[in-house]
């Protein structure tokens, strides 16, 4: 879409909420300035228990505490266990508790990707315990859109599921928080799919939060999911409201962007070092009227505030799974209304406080249903299957995943799958050395995409590797193929044709060969559109099935983690 058709769309905005103004009395200007707190956090991802492992801690230093016994031995560092909504609850009425003028806010993916307790009732629980907790308003993730627009839209106004129903035996009354979405526009009207923006008003000052999403999302989320809905570029969005902001004199303007970056070098949580990514491009052609804006997607903390502001605006991000809350205190000049000084901090959520009664209940009422399915021992694994990459970007997790699929497919009913494909995105979170349960399979493959098969020529098979650095993603593979690629060559000339082997033998450019994949990358997630061209499709089981499967199968003696052999990265 054009800036002309989104100036026209903006124009045409009749939805985005606005709260009722106070009365101003006389006196209630007398104080000149006002202090507001926001306190932001995102890519939550259903968490309402607390994380395990790596997902459920915060590096405090950068000065290892020891070694582990891994060869070569890697560092330990000082971490801090974080996460969980009991927890998060407390901290937030804490934090609270400091400023009455206190918003809770968040940039995106509050569901999907989530734990079997919340995903299995289409993450109900989730939106339960942040309404608990006060939540008052977040800017849609990619992973809203996992089921569909019209799945948002009842996670939003509530109503029991169309095909599994109110599944815990009570009613879901929706989110009583309001979900934004500036970027994102319903085909079928023209408009927004949810309001653009809230405006809050504090003792006679306003502040407006937008709310958006990253305009990537087609790339990420399942063709169905996205399909009716056009997604704008987040900076020409906010751009275009800013003159109707302001002519409803707002001046403090806070952006909930499910987008984000990365730090580089060595960093801690409330660092702001070379932070690269597309979060910065968005930022620098923004209006100077945003003064904050709240990041996300990348999982990655960072409080680029004070000195460290991005083309004068502060860049927050809190990591992911709550284990990070944002504490934005704003200085408001209430004769103009603008934002004159800003304190962030990045805060653990700690869980050495008193866990939130109210979000135990709600945990035990979803764990006394899900909990006989979620702690099902499956297998075991003889060590830690990591979700780490090694230098040509292999994981011995994604070795694991991609085994699984093949050995659910390579049966003659599929046509004999020879290799098998997997995005690393779609594997959510590392599984621990030792008994394996259910929940902790479906934690690391929460999609519940299926397997599919299809045939690929051997040409194809090399365009798909080669894609593979246009899109910036390394695929995981199966142990049935080899190949090199040189990191310094150009983007589309980097694998060698010659060292293509499945099963040992060169790939001929010409034959045909059966191939696995899920149904995300069938459809072309990720940017991986070679797999659309394959043909003859045939459809499997469900992802995290075939993964169950394998670790039963295999243990005892248990599944190890994989070799990370299987790709070559030369220099």
């Amino acid at each position: 879409m054009n800036k002309t058709l989104l100036g026209l769309v903006l124009a045409t905005l009749t939805f985005a909420i606005v709260a009722a103004p106070t009365a101003l009395g006389a006196d209630d200007k007398k104080d000149k300035l006002l202090e507001v707190q926001i306190l932001a956090f995102n890519d939550f991802h259903g968490n309402i228990k607390p994380p395990a492992g790596g997902n459920g801690e915060i590096r405090l230093s950068n000065t290892p505490i020891g070694f582990d016994s891994n060869t070569p031995p890697r560092p330990i560092y000082p971490v801090a266990k974080a996460g969980g909504s009991e927890y998060f609850a407390t901290h937030v009425k804490n934090l609270e508790a400091t400023n009455p003028n206190s918003f809770l806010v968040s940039a995106g993916d509050m569901i999907g990707a989530s734990p079997l307790i919340s995903a299995l009732f289409h993450d109900e629980p989730t939106i339960e315990s942040m309404n608990a907790i006060g939540l008052d308003m977040i800017g849609v993730g990619n992973h809203e859109f996992d089921e569909g627009k019209e799945e948002l839209l009842r996670i939003q106004n509530g109503g029991c599921h169309p095909v599994d129903g109110c599944q815990d035996g009570t009613p879901f009354y929706g989110s009583v928080f309001q979900y934004l979405a500036a970027n994102v526009i319903d085909d079928s009207t023209g408009n927004p799919l949810l309001p653009a923006y809230e405006i809050k008003n504090v003792k006679g000052t306003k502040i407006a939060f937008i709310g958006e999403t990253l305009e990537g999302t087609p790339k990420i989320v399942t063709p169905a999911g996205v399909q009716g809905l056009t997604f704008l570029d987040e900076a020409d969005t906010v751009n275009m409201l800013i003159p109707r902001l302001k002519q409803m004199q707002v001046e403090a303007i806070v952006l909930l962007l499910h987008e984000g970056g990365f730090q580089t070098g060595q960093w801690l949580y409330n660092d702001c070092n070379g932070l690269r990514g597309s979060i910065i491009d968005i930022v620098n052609r923004l209006d100077d009227e945003v003064d904050v804006v709240v990041s996300a997607h990348t999982h990655q903390p960072y409080n680029c505030s004070g000195s460290r502001k991005i083309d004068g605006k502060i860049v927050t991000s809190a990591s992911s799974f709550g284990r990070i809350i944002t504490d934005i205190d704003l200085t408001i000049d209430r004769r103009t209304d603008d934002v004159v000084d800003a304190e962030v901090v990045n805060r653990i959520v700690t869980r050495d406080v008193a866990a939130d009664p109210a979000q135990t209940a709600l945990i035990a009422h979803y764990d006394a249903i899900a909990g006989p399915i979620e702690n099902r021992v499956i297998g075991t694994a003889t060590a830690d299957l990591t979700t780490t990459p090694n230098t040509a970007g292999e994981s011995s997790l994604g070795d694991v995943i991609a085994d699984a699929q093949l050995a659910a497919t390579a049966r003659t009913d599929f046509g004999g799958s020879k290799v098998a494909f997997m995005n690393p995105g779609g594997i959510r979170a590392p599984i621990a050395a030792g008994d394996v349960t259910y929940g902790e399979l479906f934690t690391t493959q929460p999609f519940g995409n299926t397997l599919v098969v299809k045939t690929c020529t051997g040409a194809q098979i090399e365009a798909l590797l080669e894609q593979q650095f246009v899109v910036g993603r390394i695929l995981q593979v199966s142990n049935s193929l080899r190949y090199t690629y040189n990191g310094a060559a150009g983007v589309v000339d980097r694998v060698d044709p010659a060292s293509i082997k499945i099963d040992g033998a060169t790939v001929d450019p010409a034959a045909a060969y059966r191939i696995t994949m899920n149904s995300f990358l069938s459809d072309g997630g990720d940017g991986f559109t070679v797999f659309r061209a394959c043909t003859n499709q045939l459809g499997g089981e469900v992802d995290v099935d075939a993964l169950v499967r394998y670790f039963d199968e295999n243990s005892p003696p248990g599944v190890s983690p994989g070799p990370q052999n299987r790709i070559t990265r030369i220099p």
